[in-house]
């Protein structure tokens, strides 16, 4: 196996048509509503057009919810409100349809996919669909150990890639991106502090089921550790992924990449999958291109992530549970805004109004 080289991609990714996005900005300004009157679906469906390369926009046929699962050895400090190595529990009450987003994905027509790149179980508690692609049992403690060795850094990575492939060779026209993980929060803010190059306070949350005071200073003691051992490996978004990531988090980088490869559109969720989209961006400065952030979490380092790659969530409604739910509450608007912009009228021309010179 040849070692990968994520900066190959900032060649193999190409930004969405922009000759298609102006024509569907031109066919919008011929609608019969008021120019402006649908606020931001006009957005939506003119960046959904370019990623299609089509004018007028094609609705979302397949759209799938793609969760990356993993266990994080940081847990074990007590920085989530889940117990470390839970997150086979996350996974299960989707799996049974006991959670959100199981829930809202059966109502909106999105199939539901999980991935275990690293969870600390038995494989024998899940699905053979579900664990088979597991790259180790679970992450190493970043505080003061590596997530991952390079190799299985880069196993995760081609996991990701591999996923990518498999959902746009299947079909999937739009991916809902989310993370099943207990400890994942800490690894994510690592990630975005040492890209940002802020302190491990501005980028601490309490996670998607609030922590307390003294969890949260461990956690952000936690990252404050790790973002000394993150800050030698800056230049090699590899190693970064091992130092200071996990199984599950590299796997979602491979997977932002290859899917912009091929050009399949993706909604990103929490701080997560905006930490990974982060790491992603270093490696292809065009690939946010192929990226919507579905909601703001309240995470800071989320919103921190956001801001660098100028990506403007749909939504802010204070949904904290993670799981991908909140940025699969933004798939319908999303549809509504392509089937507007493809379904409405165009205003009748001078001919059609019977006006005479």
């Amino acid at each position: 196996m040849t070692t990968l080289n994520l900066d190959d991609f900032s060649d193999l990714i190409e930004r969405p048509d922009g000759g298609v996005r102006r024509d569907a900005e031109d066919r919008r300004e011929r609608l019969a509503v008021p120019p402006g009157a649908l606020g931001r679906l006009d957005e939506l469906a003119d960046w959904l057009a370019a990623a299609q390369g089509s004018v007028p926009v094609r609705p979302i046929e397949h759209p799938k919810v793609l969760l990356f699962a993993g266990d994080h050895g940081v847990a074990g400090l007590g920085v989530s409100a889940r117990p470390a190595g839970g997150a086979h529990e996350l996974v299960r009450a989707v799996l049974d349809g006991r959670s959100p987003v199981s829930i809202l994905a059966g109502r909106l027509g999105a199939g539901v996919r999980i991935v275990d790149a690293g969870l600390d179980c038995d494989p024998g508690l899940l699905p053979e669909e579900v664990v088979r692609h597991r790259v180790r049992r679970g992450s190493g403690r970043i505080d003061t150990e590596n997530a991952l060795t390079a190799e299985e850094a880069e196993a995760a990575l081609r996991l990701g890639m591999r996923i990518a492939d498999e959902e746009a060779d299947s079909g999937t026209d739009l991916v809902v991106l989310g993370d099943l993980s207990v400890g994942g929060t800490t690894a994510a803010a690592t990630l975005v502090a040492a890209l940002c190059g802020t302190d491990a306070s501005v980028v601490t949350g309490r996670g998607g089921v609030p922590i307390d005071d003294l969890a949260w200073m461990r956690k952000c003691a936690a990252i404050r550790d790790a973002l000394r051992r993150a800050r030698p490996v800056l230049g090699d978004q590899v190693e970064l992924l091992a130092a200071v990531g996990g199984a599950d988090l590299a796997a979602i980088t491979g997977f932002l990449l290859q899917s912009a490869v091929r050009r399949t559109p993706v909604i990103l969720d929490g701080v997560v999958s905006a930490a990974c989209a982060l790491v992603a961006q270093r490696a292809a400065f065009r690939a946010p291109d192929w990226w919507l952030a579905g909601q703001a979490s309240g995470e800071p380092g989320q919103a921190k992530a956001l801001d660098r790659m100028a990506l403007n969530p749909v939504l802010d409604h204070g949904v904290t549970v993670g799981e991908g739910t909140g940025a699969l509450l933004a798939l319908p608007l999303v549809q509504a805004a392509a089937a507007l912009a493809a379904e409405l009228p165009e205003r009748p021309g001078p001919d059609e109004t019977g006006t005479t010179d």
